[in-house]
């Protein structure tokens, strides 16, 4: 039982052991600007060989959520730099996950009060929160308009240019969010992309956006400090694909070359099963492909792990895994997994938006 707790390293990000906080939205951050209660958060989950930060609009038109993070001013920059000094100062290791939403916002979230962008004016059947009275609510997305081809240079460079704040920011790196059904993922799939041209239509080109945005994160930062976010399968936000075997194959053997510090791949439907009966998936085949094609950065599983299916997943060849929700009630997660438990059990009513209750009030094992 030694190998979920041994060090390792993944890219030029070294890790004490390869137990990994998944991304987990939690809309603390008002106006977009991280806070010093985030600070706090992040700090006291720092024992995790690797924290990846709640998704972080690369730009205002990548916002979808109200109170969410972002990566593209001065002040956010500024609020990140205290929430890695205190994780690195607990000595952990920590990335932000880069994201835009595309089609999952509403026209309150936009500049200008403008619609949401998309691959295709698909509009998602999904909710997004505002902030009523200063209360979370969820609320149906807006109809999306279809990004001119003209524009994605321009949602490319965004990537870029937050991947360069992240490192001034302090980060060890960053996590390239392509999950889930937002910007890049509505790009890859079939249901949502219904272009006809080079960013539509063949597998090659739904995987166009993803391929570039990866390249020119790398070439500002380097393949190792940047990872990747997949979620074959997930419905989430009303995202689908017809046959995404060949579509993912495809996108890992092109992101082999590049040397990525990780691929992430959520298993199944994010926070739901791990199998999708209608949409069956060979995971293992997926990882012998990138691997085939000598992709060598760490592979990170992730959906609905405890101890027992973490220990077999490193077994059967993966090599990080990363827990979400248990995350949210269990700071000191890796001492509870050491000891087999107990765990703090969550409030859901919590997990949106307020300030410390649910947030930094859980207890550690130490108290």
């Amino acid at each position: 039982m030694t190998r979920l707790f041994d060090p390792f390293t993944a890219g030029d990000i070294a890790l004490a052991n390869r137990i990994v906080m998944a991304p987990l939205t939690r809309n603390r951050a008002p106006n977009a600007v991280p806070t010093a209660l985030m600070a706090t958060y992040y700090g006291q989950r720092a024992s995790a060989g690797l924290l990846i930060t709640e998704a972080t609009a690369i730009s205002h038109q990548g916002q979808g959520y109200a109170d969410v993070p972002g990566l593209y001013a001065p002040e956010q920059i500024a609020g990140w730099q205290r929430v890695t000094a205190a994780v690195h100062a607990a000595g952990g290791r920590i990335v932000t996950q880069l994201w835009h939403v595309g089609r999952v916002s509403h026209t309150e979230l936009q500049p200008g009060g403008g619609a949401p962008v998309a691959p295709s004016a698909i509009r998602a059947k999904t909710k997004t929160v505002l902030i009523k009275d200063g209360v979370p609510t969820f609320v149906e997305t807006s109809e999306p308009r279809a990004l001119d081809i003209d524009e994605l240079p321009g949602i490319v460079d965004d990537y870029r240019r937050a991947a360069l704040a992240a490192i001034e920011a302090g980060f060890d790196g960053v996590e390239i969010h392509a999950a889930n059904g937002y910007l890049i993922d509505q790009f890859l799939k079939t249901g949502s992309n219904r272009r006809t041209d080079a960013y539509g239509g063949s597998i090659e080109n739904r995987a166009r956006l993803l391929l570039e945005v990866v390249r020119a994160v790398t070439d500002a930062i380097g393949g190792g400090r940047a990872g990747i976010r997949l979620s074959p399968v997930t419905p989430a936000n009303d995202v689908i694909d017809a046959d995404p075997q060949p579509l993912f194959t495809h996108v890992l053997r092109e992101l082999a070359p590049l040397d990525l510090a990780y691929v992430h791949v959520i298993e199944g439907a994010t926070g739901g099963p791990r199998e999708v009966p209608d949409r069956p998936f060979d995971y293992a085949a997926l990882r012998a492909a990138y691997r085939a094609a000598g992709g060598e950065g760490a592979w990170m599983v992730n959906n609905g792990y405890d101890l027992s299916l973490a220990q077999d997943a490193l077994a059967e060849g993966a090599d990080l895994v990363a827990f979400g929700k248990t995350y949210i009630a269990n700071p000191d997660l890796v001492e509870r997994l050491k000891q087999g438990g107990p765990y703090n059990p969550p409030d859901r009513t919590t997990f949106y938006g307020g300030g410390e209750k649910g947030y930094t009030d859980y207890p550690a094992l130490s108290a």
